[in-house]
């Protein structure tokens, strides 16, 4: 079923495509199935819908609705506009409890769950919690090839520990505490990208995808929301699938842009 989950979350484009039901899980439900960098990429996923949408557009808080403010700067004609709202705040709550990793395993934090997920992409994560007992915290930071991570375990309390990694977990009372380990390895670089690349590996290589958006907006802004927004990227179909109804001078810069791509990767 994570499987399952992690194609649908590609073939969107890794933006967000669930409701007030599904939007509180579905990070939840990939971290916990394994699949990190599914994770990460919605997380990090800036184009409309999405959590960082809004901050592209000035938020500093989070929105009723993903375009409350249009690509173009007006405020949405359409109702639910509110610039503070919870709608789809649980993004916070997860961003706590799993990638920094602080979580309450009892009532009033009398026991706590410290499992922090490093995602790729990101450096560090840290969070802080005020208890009954003290002050909970955890942290985690990127040193090369090791991930180092640190927690406060207030007075009278205890944590279990799950380093990343998948170590057996640890059983630790209050203080200061400080563990090393190594950072995930990363996955095998990707090949040549031409158009019959599958839509499904074309989303998943950030180079290549990046690549060609940056090929898309040097012509029309309007012509690349609208490829994203139309463009399923299914693992069975060629990248010229979804280019068959963009004006040939697009597509041929785009050609362009992956050959650069594919050029660089075979030096």
């Amino acid at each position: 079923m994570g499987d399952r989950l992690a194609e649908l979350v590609r073939v969107a484009g890794y933006r967000v495509a669930t409701g007030f039901v599904g939007t509180p899980i579905v990070q939840d439900a990939l971290t916990g199935g394994g699949h990190l960098d599914a994770a990460a990429r919605m997380l990090l996923q800036t184009q409309c819908p999405s959590w960082l949408y809004p901050v592209t557009m000035g938020a500093t808080t989070v929105w009723e609705r993903w375009d409350s403010m249009l690509p173009d700067g007006t405020v949405n004609p359409g109702q639910m506009t509110s610039f503070n709202h919870y709608a789809f705040g649980a993004i916070a709550d997860w961003l706590h409890r799993v990638v920094a990793g602080l979580a309450p395993a009892a009532p009033g934090y009398r026991e706590i769950t410290i499992a922090p997920h490093p995602l790729p992409g990101l450096d560090r994560a840290r969070t802080a919690h005020d208890t009954p007992y003290g002050r909970a915290s955890v942290g985690w930071e990127r040193h090369g090839d090791t991930i180092v991570v640190e927690a406060q375990v207030p007075a009278n309390t205890t944590a279990t520990v799950q380093l990343p990694g998948g170590t057996e977990a640890l059983s630790v009372g209050s203080g200061i505490h400080r563990w090393e380990v190594a950072a995930p390895v990363a996955g095998n670089g990707h090949g040549p990208v031409t158009f019959d690349t599958p839509l499904a590996e074309v989303i998943d290589d950030q180079e290549a995808f990046d690549a060609l958006l940056a090929a898309f907006r040097a012509h029309d802004d309007v012509k690349t929301r609208e490829f994203l927004d139309q463009t399923r990227w299914l693992p069975n179909l060629p990248l010229s699938h979804g280019l068959e109804r963009v004006p040939r001078e697009i597509r041929e810069d785009i050609r362009a842009a992956l050959e650069t791509v594919s050029r660089g990767r075979a030096e």
